[in-house]
């Protein structure tokens, strides 16, 4: 099996994390409801999620140069 190089590993990791701030942005966006058993989850984590998950795939791709 044929290790992962660092530039593919952090071009994938970026594109994960893109993905999770677009879910959370869209989430915020258009007021969809998250419920992780009893507990609903605030509008506003999703939020600090875009910016973190945003800034986590900014790093990413930014090492794979």
């Amino acid at each position: 099996m044929k290790a992962m190089n660092q530039k593919t590993f952090s071009t994938v990791v970026g594109a994960i994390f893109s993905v999770i701030a677009i879910l959370h942005l869209l989430r915020a966006v258009l007021g969809w409801n998250a419920v992780i058993g009893t507990f609903s989850v605030p509008m506003w984590l999703s939020w600090i999620a875009v910016v973190a998950a945003a800034f986590l795939a900014y790093s990413a791709f930014k090492l794979a140069k």
